[in-house]
């Protein structure tokens, strides 16, 4: 099926608001669209009855962020709309959030590059504000000419993780999805940073948590990479999955909704079993 299993609305730093986003998908062919924001379930109800008005399938989805690496992310996917201890743990990380933004003002003005808080909450338009919305902020006042120059030069550095946010370690993510009835996939790899050797005793180890999928199909992997990825997925018995990581084109401007043949039958199933 044409599918898209990595994407972000308004409920997280995406630009569209979920029902947006399902429109957007099934204009680009997609037939399963996974709604995963960004240690978030506020915006799936509405993702869902989007889907079903349009004839989409839509997935149950979120990212997690993890503390073992600072672009450690873990996909969840079909998991139970009644989510009591994956529920908590998104509540605790958007905490964590709230917390962070008044540092993450601080830093910007020691950096000589101020942003106010007034401003970043008018482009974020919902309760998440992340660090997307100050990349942004920082564009609009000419600090920066991207927002990926604005993760590179502030955002996305050895100096700003010294402010960084509390986060939960990979097995707590894992098994708060799979606690749900949902199943765990390991994003981006690439992001992580890891040596090929290195990666592969991380997958391993995620294995163990109960990791089940490898997104191995990226709009940034190289062919080397994806094929790199597809033996780990091959070598410890995990599914293949694929997607954008779509924000908007105002957060990330080269960036398009995937429309790759996947089977994401085993998911879909997966959210069936869970009452959808």
């Amino acid at each position: 099926m044409i599918a898209d299993l990595h994407t972000h609305s308004t409920a997280s730093d995406g630009q569209y608001a979920p029902a947006e986003l399902v429109r957007l998908a099934g204009e680009r062919g997609v037939q399963v669209l996974a709604l995963t924001d960004h240690d978030s379930l506020e915006g799936l109800e509405e993702a869902l009855d989007a889907g079903k008005a349009l004839g989409l399938s839509v997935l149950r989805g979120v990212e997690l962020g993890a503390r073992e690496y600072r672009n450690l992310h873990i996909l969840g996917y079909g998991f139970s709309a009644a989510a009591p201890v994956l529920g908590e743990l998104c509540a605790w990380m958007k905490r964590g959030r709230d917390e962070r933004k008044f540092r993450i003002v601080d830093y910007l003005r020691e950096k000589g590059v101020p942003v106010s808080l007034e401003e970043v909450e008018e482009i974020a338009g919902g309760d998440i504000i992340a660090r997307p919305h100050f990349a942004q902020a920082m564009v609009r006042r000419g600090y920066v000419q991207t927002n990926r120059e604005a993760f590179d030069r502030y955002l996305d550095t050895e100096d700003y993780a010294r402010i960084e946010r509390a986060k939960p370690d990979a097995r707590t993510c894992v098994e708060a999805i799979r606690s749900a009835g949902g199943r765990a996939a390991l994003a981006h790899p690439y992001q992580v940073g890891l040596e090929d050797g290195d990666l592969d005793a991380l997958v391993r180890r995620l294995a163990g948590y109960g990791l089940e999928a490898l997104e191995c199909l990226y709009p940034r992997h190289t062919e080397a990479q994806t094929a790199f990825y597809r033996s780990l997925a091959e070598k410890y018995r995990l599914r293949i999955t694929g997607g954008s990581d779509f924000h908007g084109e105002r957060v990330k401007p080269d960036i398009r909704l995937a429309a790759w043949e996947l089977d994401p039958a085993w998911l879909l199933e997966t959210q069936r079993e869970n009452g959808d």
